[in-house]
């Protein structure tokens, strides 16, 4: 059996594990089941991909999606390692001799769907084939609380009684503490050891902003911090994808469309283009982006709430996995707020899972609205923390707060005469004593309340709302066009007229700071560039995505170290050994030639 510290620094090119890797290896290699959350970027896949290179066997890793199966195959070929991927797009003779392979051990390992692991014909190959372990990666699509539902998914758990003795892993980077156990459950690892390694991503900025005019902040965004970078733009609706898309081109940042309905053929041809080019945006709704592995996206933004912290967490962790600085950039509104309780209200749900969404769609408001750190309230959502980061807008412009006590007692008394059935924007005018046909028809300029908010304005108001929707005093009434109504909390509140801290409403800045990575010396930027060119040139010939070459930590390691050598050049991390000889050479003269420059 190889040593697993021997494949990683041979194969992988990395010097040593990191974090909780080499004892989750360490333990599936003795043939122990796990459960295993790591974030994004974390090396999960390191976890099973060594320990099946390792045990006798072939390493059977169950994936959701054709895009991530490719991406890894891709990616472990270029390593010299023998890998291959049966779905859908799988021509009939390739699949025949990728199972004639299992069958005789010949390969390390394949990735597959769970709609066809389940299948009888497959299962029946899996009897005859030697096996070195399951991994079941997004392992959350397993859990009734998970956000990507997947049925097949729940019939993983007859794999222990159909495969007695073969270690099982379940892995994901996105699951609170009810899923981690409905997971366990479920997949029948009550047997085997948990590694939590933790939630938190140093190295993402999180801002979020107030909505005004999202397109034109979001160019904004991607003007001041990220012009020539990749990133990705969540959006709702399929139409705003394709409005904001246009807009982006139209102002000279690449950007293309993803969302479902755009036929396969188009999907396929953008998330190819976002893959395999440099400083390509993808504007999509959440159906884009589980599995999609390119390490060097340098920002996600959101147009429009997700539903929870954990869609959240999981879309925002698609930036920065290669581990350099990278940005999380949200603006939201209350429009957002009354959007989302409308989905959970009209979906055709039970009411205890109904529950469950409010309560994580009121969570997500409470990070909204913080005025503490950002990663602080994240993390501590997940059972995690840190101390204040300093690398969150709430850290870096700590907000102003006030005692809105008075403030939210005028509020909530003007929904309550107004009859709990206004929107923010009537309730506004009322509390500044703005009359008009409306106002007037209704009586409202009648009210103790019209005219009794004058000491704020129009956006300072919409401000103190959202932060009484997001604190629970409010509710946004689907049935009712967006109407407020008081909670039993707000009416408790306004029995009792606690102090009630709120955040100075105020428009916060779009900008996010932008570091520069200090693996790379500014004057050695340049060469950076040259590195990438060469990259990109190399991986068109090869019709391969340009990242599974080398990631851009790997291109910084060559501009900071300047090897001179092939063995120079095998010290820098993420440089195995068939990478060396396959590519060495071409970057030594990259480098070479970058330092007989003037």
């Amino acid at each position: 059996m190889p040593a697993p510290l021997h494949i990683l620094q041979h194969t992988y090119g990395y010097p040593s594990f990191r974090g909780l890797q080499e004892d989750v290896i360490n333990h599936v290699i003795g043939g122990g089941n796990a459960f295993v959350l790591m974030p994004t970027g974390g090396g999960k896949s390191l976890c099973y991909q060594i320990p099946a290179l390792c045990r006798e066997g072939v390493g059977i890793v169950v994936s959701p999606l054709i895009a991530l199966m490719q991406d890894q195959v891709t990616a472990l070929r270029q390593l010299g390692i023998k890998a291959a991927a049966l779905n859908s797009t799988t021509p009939a003779a390739e699949g025949h001799a990728i199972k004639e392979r299992m069958r005789a051990g010949e390969i390390d390992l394949v990735y597959v769907a769970p709609e066809r692991l389940v299948t009888n014909e497959f299962l029946g190959v899996l009897a005859q084939t030697p096996l070195a372990l399951f991994a079941i990666d997004e392992a959350h699509c397993i859990s009734q609380w998970g956000h990507d539902f997947r049925p097949e998914y729940m019939q993983l758990g007859t794999l222990g009684e159909k495969f007695p003795g073969v270690p099982r892993l379940a892995l994901t980077a996105t699951a609170d503490a009810p899923t981690r156990r409905d997971i366990i459950a479920r997949l029948g690892l009550e047997d085997g050891k948990a590694f939590v390694a933790g939630f938190d991503r140093p190295n993402i900025t999180y801002t979020i902003v107030e909505k005004e005019n999202p397109l034109a902040q979001v160019m904004a965004f991607i003007k001041q911090n990220h012009a020539g970078d990749s990133g990705i733009v969540y959006c709702l609706s399929r139409k705003k994808v394709e409005e904001t898309a246009v807009s982006l081109t139209a102002q000279g940042v690449p950007a293309l469309p993803y969302h479902a309905g755009l036929s396969a053929e188009v999907r396929a041809a953008n998330q190819n283009t976002f893959l395999r080019e440099e400083g390509v945006i993808m504007v999509a709704t959440i159906a884009f982006g589980m599995g999609i592995d390119k390490p060097n996206v340098r920002f996600v933004a959101h147009l429009d709430l997700p539903k929870n912290i954990e869609a959240y967490y999981q879309e925002t962790g698609r930036a920065g996995r290669d581990g350099l600085p990278a940005n999380a950039w949200m603006a939201y509104g209350l429009q957002d707020v009354a959007q989302q309780r409308n989905f959970i209200e009209s979906a055709d749900a039970p009411d205890a899972q109904k529950r469950i969404e409010r309560q994580k769609l009121n969570a997500l408001l409470g990070l909204c609205e913080a005025t503490r750190c950002r990663r602080q309230v994240m993390l501590e959502y997940f059972g995690d923390g840190c101390q204040p980061c300093g690398n969150c807008d709430t850290c870096y412009t700590p907000p102003v707060t006030f005692d809105g006590s008075v403030a939210a007692q005028k509020a909530l008394s003007c929904v309550h005469r107004t009859g709990e059935r206004f929107g923010v924007g009537y309730l506004t005018d009322v509390l500044m004593g703005v009359s008009d046909e409306r106002i007037e028809r209704f009586g409202h300029d009648k009210q103790s309340t019209f005219g009794i908010g004058a000491a704020y304005n129009k956006k300072q108001w919409q401000g103190i709302f959202r932060q009484l929707v997001s604190l629970g005093l409010l509710q946004v009434d689907t049935e009712n066009h967006g109407g407020l109504h008081i909670t039993e909390q707000g009416r408790a509140f306004l029995r009792t007229k606690e102090p009630l801290a709120l955040r100075e409403p105020q428009a916060r800045k779009s900008k996010a700071p932008r570091r520069t990575p200090s693996s790379i010396a500014p004057v050695d930027a340049g060469l950076f560039e040259a590195l990438r060119a060469k990259r990109l040139e190399l991986a068109r010939a090869q019709g391969v995505p340009p990242y599974v070459i080398f990631h851009d930590k790997t291109l910084h390691g060559m501009a900071a170290e300047k090897p001179t050598t092939l063995a120079q050049m095998a010290e820098i991390s993420g440089v195995g050994e068939a990478k060396l000889e396959r590519y060495g050479l071409a970057f030594l003269e990259v480098i070479e030639n970058a330092s007989t420059l003037p």
